[in-house]
């Protein structure tokens, strides 16, 4: 117990933003942010889109989503709250102007020797395109290691993170590792130009001492919570993004290899089983009938009573030529004022193995996805 205990505080002690010791004085992070005042609430759909709490010490950018940036006030106070003893520039509460893109707040620990650089933007909540190419991406560094981050460009160039996956867990333990090394990146050999390819890694002692022993390369759209990676895994990958429209079916393509040996969390072999992927897609209510968000999570994305269509695509054979898949939506019919609201969002995943979310699957299995498209009731795609 005592050496899990350990283990346990070196993994707390890594998850930190700010390199520190024991003395609190030397954190620099903003904890929340948000708008207030009647005189703004008109630019969102939601009360709740004017705040944000318990923000990731892994977020560089804070969003908020807005019904329109034409509309948006030239002239926007965005409050902060701020670890104890930490000073923030430009003050927290001064009027700035974010028509002109994002605005940077530097946050400075109360000793003076860290700093951290926030991006605070406002964008509007539709979602940027609904055609994956998955050609844009960063190449992000924290500590020596790197990893990949995909994001999509709207028609005015604006990026949008819409994507996460379970890089920023996997990397904690690891040192050193490059890009392509994380369990997912982008590949240049995708069916046109880049694409994604994503695989089922060993999580090491760390993981096998927390029986977490795999780490399944995955990619959705959502967003990615690494302090829950350890006693809330399933907790740690928040699922969706408000959308405007009612979605029919996504189409795309694939390879996948299994793995050679498939295990549970225990690590025992099952020499019988092969590791299979997954794609999938849900469509949900984003509000429940109080007015409360609704976000689904790694142990009900597929189960909660708020969804109102789904897709899955039921078999995805090995294959190591470019196939084509295709999923549709079932379930309910949508309500129309609450869509005009932008009461529902989507999410859209892919994964190495089926049950990594279990921790079960085969440490090498791959899967390849390049060129998916959604398609809506009523709309043409843009």
């Amino acid at each position: 117990m005592r050496k899990y205990l350990s283990i346990a505080l070196m993994f707390a002690f890594v998850l930190s933003s700010c390199i520190k010791d024991e003395l609190p004085n030397t954190e620099c992070d903003i904890v929340s942010a948000w708008v207030e005042g009647e005189q703004y609430a008109t630019s969102f759909y939601h009360p709740s889109q004017m705040r944000h709490d318990n923000i990731s010490t892994a977020e560089k950018e804070i969003v908020f989503s807005v019904r329109s940036l034409i509309s948006l006030p030239k002239s926007l106070p965005v409050n902060f709250t701020i670890t104890e003893g930490a000073t923030i520039q430009p003050a927290s509460g001064s009027e700035q102007d974010f028509t002109k893109g994002p605005v940077t707040y530097v946050v400075t620990s109360e000793d003076g020797e860290w700093k951290r650089e926030y991006k605070v933007t406002f964008k509007e909540a539709t979602m940027p395109t609904y055609k994956f190419s998955f050609e844009n991406y960063e190449t992000i560094q924290s500590s020596s290691n790197y990893y990949h981050e995909f994001y999509e460009v709207d028609q005015s160039g604006t990026h949008h993170n819409i994507w996460a996956s379970g890089n920023l867990g996997a990397i904690l333990i690891k040192t050193n590792s490059k890009a392509e090394e994380q369990p997912t990146y982008s590949t240049p050999n995708g069916y046109a130009g880049r694409g994604v390819c994503l695989n089922t890694q060993s999580a090491g002692p760390l993981g096998e001492a927390f029986h977490k022993p795999i780490a399944a390369g995955n990619l959705f759209i959502g967003r990615f919570v690494p302090e829950k990676v350890l006693f809330e895994p399933l907790k740690a990958t928040e699922f969706g993004r408000p959308i405007d429209r009612v979605p029919i079916r996504v189409t795309g393509y694939y390879k996948y290899t299994p793995g050679p040996v498939f295990t549970d969390m225990e690590m025992n072999k099952y020499p019988n089983r092969t590791d299979e992927a997954s794609i999938y897609a849900v469509f949900y209510r984003n509000k429940d009938n109080e007015g409360n968000d609704v976000l689904l999570y790694g142990d009900d994305v597929l189960s909660s009573p708020f969804i109102v269509k789904k897709a899955e695509v039921a078999t995805l054979p090995p294959t190591s030529e470019w196939t084509r898949f295709e999923m549709f939506f079932e379930g309910n019919e949508a309500d129309d004022v609450i869509l005009a609201a932008q009461g529902y969002s989507i999410t859209l995943v892919f994964s190495s193995s089926k049950d990594g979310a279990s921790f079960e699957g085969a440490i090498g299995s791959e899967l390849l996805i390049d060129e998916v498209e959604m398609t809506f009731e009523n709309t043409d795609n843009d």
